[in-house]
């Protein structure tokens, strides 16, 4: 008789068991619903995430956004003439460089504003470059 009585006290606890087990699940899984739209409304808002970058003195003037698109290109006049041209390649090439690295750390301190406690800190896990095509 003992042993039919802990037979069903086993079988309530495993059915309690499961059950707490599919709600850790459903929670989870609500938990990545979450960090779903954030990660899709940070993307949506690197376009709005800007920098500048200038080379030769300020001669030269990049601006890019977080989606690494080139917005704009600004050259001092006195840069253009044609025995210049190959400097002023190089310091366009220069700027839009610097431009695109800062962008970098501007998207990567973005995206851990976004998953800051949604994300275990594993050494080497980095989502900075998520959205990186």
């Amino acid at each position: 008789m003992k042993s039919k009585n802990l037979f069903g006290i086993y079988l309530i606890f495993a059915k309690k068991k499961k059950l707490m087990s599919m709600l850790d699940m459903m929670g989870m899984m609500g938990k990545v619903k979450d960090m779903q739209a954030k990660m899709l409304e940070a993307q949506e808002k690197l376009g709005e995430i800007v920098t500048e970058a200038e080379s030769g003195g300020g001669m030269v003037k990049v601006t890019v956004n977080g989606k690494k698109e080139l917005l704009s290109i600004e050259i001092e006049p006195e840069l253009l003439s044609p025995t210049d041209a190959k400097m002023v390649q190089d310091l366009i090439v220069a700027a839009a460089n610097k431009a695109l690295a800062d962008i970098d750390e501007k998207v990567k301190t973005e995206m851990s504003k976004v998953t800051e406690g949604m994300m275990p800190k594993i050494p080497g896990f980095d989502l900075g470059n998520i959205f990186n095509k």
